[in-house]
């Protein structure tokens, strides 16, 4: 039986290349000229490694969230509900500021000026920002069970306040914001944590 051609090309790297052009340009606007000369490779080789344009996108947003965007995974095992707020509020001010990377969040970037032929890329992210405050609320709500919160605490209220606070940072870096103001957002997030009017007082 004929062996097929080995790949010529780092398929980890090719995608880590291609994550960072999704990162800079969004899914739109992200051309497959674009993807295929920044990753070195052939159109065909790029359908044959990882399929279409959106599979390549769920691929590189995979490689985001086990990556760049791992702190918030880190941030659910931290011991209390103030550590899980801290570390999310100042890792994610480093992350959307690193200079190594484009500015912003792919997560909650990727996809916000798609029109309808990108629209179930948008749902995905969509799904994944609900999915990342639906974990947030659950820690909440255990640290309310374990009596780390306030009882009559709303962990769901709490969850949607933080994930506002973490996403208009990300819009706010790839606007420009310098990481040191996104750390005096994150300071003063932190300071007024957890919201009197969201916590049982």
């Amino acid at each position: 039986m004929a062996m097929g051609r080995p790949r010529e090309f780092d398929v980890d790297k090719a995608l880590d290349l291609a994550l960072q052009v999704f990162w800079r340009k969004g899914y739109e606007g992200a051309s497959m000229a674009d993807l295929t000369e920044t990753m070195g490779i052939t159109k065909p080789s790029l359908y044959s490694a990882f399929g279409n344009k959106e599979e390549l996108f769920r691929k590189a947003l995979d490689r985001y969230v086990d990556g760049p965007g791992g702190y918030f995974q880190a941030a659910l095992a931290k011991p209390t509900a103030h550590a899980v707020v801290e570390h999310l509020l100042y890792e994610s001010a480093d992350a959307v500021s690193d200079p190594n990377h484009p500015p912003g969040c792919l997560a909650v970037q990727g996809a916000l000026s798609c029109g309808d032929a990108a629209e179930s890329i948008k749902q995905e992210l969509m799904s994944r920002r609900a999915k990342g405050e639906q974990d947030l609320r659950q820690r909440f709500e255990r640290a309310i069970a374990e009596g780390d919160l306030p009882e009559g605490s709303d962990a769901a209220d709490l969850a949607a306040y933080l994930s506002a606070i973490l996403q208009g940072m990300a819009v706010q870096a790839a606007g420009g914001t310098t990481r040191e103001q996104l750390r005096k957002i994150a300071e003063m997030a932190l300071r007024t944590w957890p919201p009197l009017s969201l916590a049982s007082v």
